[in-house]
């Protein structure tokens, strides 16, 4: 299902069916349903096809506990010309990855689309973040890489 960005009178309505591209590192929320709505922030959103994200959670998160348990969630990323939530259908894909043994490799497969942009704003950067820690951005390029190696599978089968 397709859902239609809200737009002012008069001007022409964008449908968005597919991902766009959107620069790697980009700070996306993900937002998870318990007895109430659960949002972090993560820097490893990997776009794997025209409906389906990969990205990774800690095996300690709270996030990945509420997403087993309920598979629906939502992401919203925003970077340069996109401002977008995708409704989502959520799997465990690996855990733990081979590429960290500390994180579980989620696939999304979208659902429905929320297109926010709009003529009156422009989103000319993405949101993203700086590891301070030599450790921990060398272990974030490598699970980015290991999801990357996980869409390439998924899309060679």
């Amino acid at each position: 299902m397709t859902v239609w960005a809200p737009m002012p009178a008069g001007s022409r309505v964008r449908v968005m069916d597919v991902l766009p591209e959107w620069e790697e590192g980009t700070v996306a929320v993900l937002c998870t349903m318990g007895d109430e709505p659960h949002a972090i922030p993560v820097s490893t959103a990997v776009r794997a096809g025209p409906r389906r994200i990969l990205l990774a959670l800690a095996l300690g998160r709270r996030s990945l506990a509420l997403l087993r348990a309920r598979p629906r969630v939502a992401l919203t990323i925003l970077a340069q010309d996109v401002a977008l939530t995708v409704d989502c259908a959520a799997s465990i894909r690996q855990e733990p990855m081979e590429a960290h043994d500390g994180v579980a490799a989620v696939a999304l497969e979208v659902e429905s689309f929320q297109d926010h942009r709009q003529p009156r704003f422009a989103m000319e950067e993405p949101v993203r973040w700086r590891w301070v820690d030599d450790d921990a951005r060398e272990a974030d390029e490598r699970v980015r890489a290991g999801l990357r190696a996980l869409a390439e599978q998924d899309a060679g089968s």
